[in-house]
């Protein structure tokens, strides 16, 4: 099995303050890091709560994630009663597996079905409804997937309202660098093959985002020279 370097040279992780983020390039490692995290907690390799755990064809597949979270161990200073893992890319299946079951399970999703819903509203309907600060844990992946600018704005200000209690914690992988601005969050790099605490601005996605804002015709000029 090929493993990432992220995930072999993997120690040890703390999450010091209530959200924690992991940034990195496409295929470092992050979605393995959550994937794993939620597995070893009970979720679902898919997706879902623990009340809403389903196989699929891809689980049959024994890969890096669920390697790691075998070699987990876990120390808690208070254990979460409840908590969910939402995976952005297998959404749409936890939103079938959800019409499947009925019986008042869509209540606790704003009472309408995800499906009928547009792919960013199914998802903010998500947010909205499902989370809640009640000593809950929150594993999301690439939560901005599906989400505009201004949604992504309700939704780091949703963070921030549910953090209020001190319970509830959030475990994020994002590109989204509105989401990273997320106040006294704690970021890691999986870049360079070995988890690094990075500040914001210090962040590839804050620095080529605002390279590029603040002057797109330089920068587009430069990119696509012959």
């Amino acid at each position: 099995m090929n493993l990432r370097p992220i995930i072999k040279n993997l120690k040890e992780i703390t999450f010091p303050t209530q959200v924690t983020f992991f940034v990195g390039e496409n295929g470092a490692g992050k979605s393995t890091l959550l994937e794993a995290l939620a597995m070893h907690v009970g979720f679902g390799a898919e997706g879902g709560s623990k009340n809403i755990v389903f196989k699929t064809a891809q689980e049959d597949t024994y890969n890096a994630a669920h390697k790691l979270a075998e070699q987990l161990t876990l120390s808690w200073n208070q254990k979460p009663r409840d908590g969910y893992f939402f995976r952005a890319e297998s959404f749409y299946n936890v939103a079938s597996k959800i019409d499947m079951i009925g019986f008042g399970v869509l209540d606790y999703y704003g009472g309408k079905s995800l499906h009928q819903q547009s792919h960013g509203e199914s998802f903010f309907s998500f947010f909205q409804n499902r989370m809640h600060k009640d000593n809950a844990l929150f594993i999301l992946d690439e939560p901005e997937a599906a989400l505009s600018p201004q949604r992504q704005l309700s939704l780091l200000v949703l963070i921030h309202e549910l953090c209020k209690d001190s319970s509830t914690q959030f475990i994020i992988a994002t590109h989204s660098p509105i989401l990273l601005a997320c106040p006294n969050a704690t970021i890691y790099s999986c870049d360079g093959g070995a988890l690094t605490q990075v500040a914001y601005k210090d962040t590839e996605h804050y620095k080529i985002t605002k390279q590029f804002l603040d002057s797109p015709e330089r920068y587009l000029q430069h990119l696509l020279a012959d």
